[in-house]
C-alpha cells in the first residue's frame, strides 16, 4: 500500500507539456510522419485528413512521405503516399495544394548535390561528418540525402527535421539516430523547447508509446476486450494495463469492492452506465466504486495505459464481465 501512495503522488505531481510552440501544422506533419514510419496504415488515413484540415499542403505531405524512404525504406513510402492519394478522392475544398513542385536543379549536376549535401550535413551535425568507414553510405548521405533530397523547396530544413524526429520516435532499435536527430533539429532551426515539446506530445498523444511502465503480455482477459490489450503486474495487486488504439474492455460490474484506475500514458476513456464518458491522460485518477457498471479503454488515435488496483475489497468481491461497448457507442466519443 505504501507503494501505492506514492505511486500516487508522484502521478498527481506529474509536470505537463504547455503546447506554446508546436503549431497545428506541425502536429499535424509529425503524426502523419509517425504513423508513416510504423506503417500504422488504418491510423494514418484520419491523421493525413486532420493535417491537411490544419494547414498542412498536399505538396507537403507528398515531400514528407518522399524523404522518409530514406528512413523507413520504399514500401513505407509508398504505401503511405497511397494514403494519401486515397484520401485526395474526396478532396475537401479547404484543402491546399501548396507550393508548386519544381525539378531541384541540383539534380542534374552531381557535384552541385554533393556540395549541397556536404554543406546541409555539415549544419545539421554541428561539424564536418565523414563516414569513413563505408565510404558508399557517406555518399548516399551527401549527394543524396541531404543533396538530391534536401534539394527540394517543399519544406524547410527545420520542418524536414521535425518530420525525421517523428518518424524515428516511431520505431524501434534507432536510438543513436533519434539522438542525432533532436540535435539536428534544433541545429537547422527548431529551438530545443519545441523539439522537446514534439517528443513529449508524440509520446502524451500515444502516437509512440514511451513509457517506463512494463508493457506485458497479451492480456489473458483478452475475450473480455474489443482490441488487443496487455497486462504487467507491477507488485502485489497492482497491475499495468496496456491498450492499442480503439481497445477498449466490456461493460463490467465489481462487486463489493472498488477499482482504481491510474493513467500513465496514452490517452484514453471511462465511461459509467448512462454518464458521459472521461477523458484520462497521464495523471488522470479514477475510482470505481462498486457495484457501478462502466468501462474503460484507448481513444481511438492514441495507445494508453493504466494502472489499477482495488481498495476497500469486502469478503465475496467479484467482478462480472457484461456485453462488449458497441462500435456506436463507442464512435460517438470525441
Amino acid at each position: 500500500m505504501k507503494r501505492i501512495i506514492t505511486i500516487l503522488i508522484a502521478v498527481m505531481t506529474m509536470t505537463t507539456v504547455n503546447s506554446q510552440t508546436l503549431t497545428e501544422r506541425q502536429k499535424g506533419l509529425a503524426a502523419c510522419a509517425c504513423l508513416m514510419a510504423q506503417g500504422d496504415l488504418v491510423r494514418l488515413e484520419p491523421a493525413v485528413r486532420h493535417a491537411l484540415d490544419h494547414g498542412v499542403t498536399i505538396n507537403e505531405l507528398k515531400e514528407a512521405f518522399s524523404q522518409l524512404y530514406a528512413y523507413t525504406g520504399f514500401p513505407r513510402s509508398l504505401n503511405a503516399l497511397g494514403v494519401l492519394s486515397k484520401v485526395l478522392e474526396n478532396k475537401q475544398a479547404n484543402w491546399q495544394e501548396g507550393k508548386p513542385w519544381t525539378r531541384p536543379t541540383e539534380w542534374d549536376n552531381a557535384q552541385k548535390a554533393y556540395e549541397l549535401g556536404v554543406k546541409n550535413q555539415t549544419q545539421l551535425s554541428g561539424r564536418p561528418f565523414n563516414y569513413d568507414f563505408c565510404p558508399q553510405d557517406d555518399y548516399y548521405l551527401k549527394s543524396h540525402l541531404f543533396g538530391d533530397i534536401f534539394a527540394g523547396d517543399q519544406l524547410s530544413h527545420a520542418d524536414r527535421e521535425i518530420v525525421t524526429v517523428a518518424a524515428l520516435s516511431g520505431l524501434e532499435g534507432v536510438a543513436p539516430q533519434l539522438a542525432a536527430h533532436k540535435q539536428g533539429a534544433v541545429n537547422m532551426g527548431n529551438s530545443q523547447e519545441l523539439v522537446d515539446e514534439l517528443c513529449a506530445w508524440l509520446n502524451n498523444e500515444g502516437y509512440t508509446l514511451r513509457s517506463t511502465w512494463p508493457k506485458g503480455e497479451l492480456n489473458p482477459y483478452g475475450q473480455f476486450f474489443t482490441g488487443k490489450s496487455y497486462l504487467a503486474e507491477v507488485e502485489n495487486g497492482l497491475f499495468n494495463v496496456t491498450f492499442e488504439p480503439r481497445c477498449r474492455n466490456n461493460w463490467h460490474i465489481h462487486h463489493k469492492q472498488v477499482q482504481v484506475l491510474i493513467c500513465v500514458a496514452g490517452r484514453g476513456w471511462y465511461q459509467e452506465w448512462g454518464k458521459e464518458a472521461i477523458e484520462m491522460t497521464p495523471g488522470t485518477i479514477i475510482a470505481v466504486p462498486a457495484e457501478v457498471k462502466h468501462w474503460h479503454g484507448a481513444a481511438k488515435d492514441s495507445w494508453f495505459q493504466h494502472l489499477t488496483y482495488h481498495k476497500d475489497v469486502q469478503e465475496g468481491a467479484s467482478n462480472e464481465w457484461l456485453e462488449p461497448v458497441t462500435d456506436d457507442t463507442y464512435n460517438t466519443l470525441k
